[in-house]
């Protein structure tokens, strides 16, 4: 079962990390996100289950297109790409749940280059999680100088 959740009262009691996460995120949409199970097509669910959520909101049609339609197609196929590639057994696959947060700029125009980058970006990430990478000792040595595409400090 992937998830279970038995009500004790008037407590809510998950028996997975993720599925109370899971859970919160499907009942509680909030206004520009929602989230929703990432299909291949349409009834067709990607393995394992893999919760979507947009991290910006929903600024236009164009954009709500490249997030629902692009971004979204290319995490189902980084997820398939990732069992499909032994990443994830395909045995893990029919139990465990996902959530990706995905950021697609609002100002985004080329279909086929945000579906390219989340497919690539979600594969990636798996890639890492199956390792266990970043590596402590590569986060320590990298402290003393963070930087992101938007700041560098001094």
């Amino acid at each position: 079962m992937l998830m279970t959740i038995m009500l004790n009262g008037s407590d809510l009691t998950v028996t997975r990390p993720v599925s109370a996460a899971w859970a919160t995120a499907l009942a509680m949409p909030r206004p520009g996100h929602s989230a929703f199970v990432t299909v291949l097509r349409p009834n067709l669910p990607v393995k394992p289950l893999t919760l979507f959520v947009n991290k910006a909101p929903i600024a236009g049609d164009t954009h709500a297109d490249l997030t629902w339609g692009a971004a979204q197609a290319g995490v189902a196929g980084g997820v398939a790409d990732a069992v499909a590639d032994g990443v994830i057994s395909a045995e893990a696959a029919e139990d465990l749940l996902l959530i990706a947060a995905v950021w697609v700029n609002p100002k985004a125009l080329d279909a086929a280059l945000v579906y390219q980058n989340n497919r690539a970006a979600t594969r990636q990430a798996l890639q890492a999680g199956a390792e266990g990478t970043p590596k402590l000792a590569d986060v320590l040595a990298a402290r003393h100088a963070p930087a992101n595409p938007f700041f560098t400090p001094a």
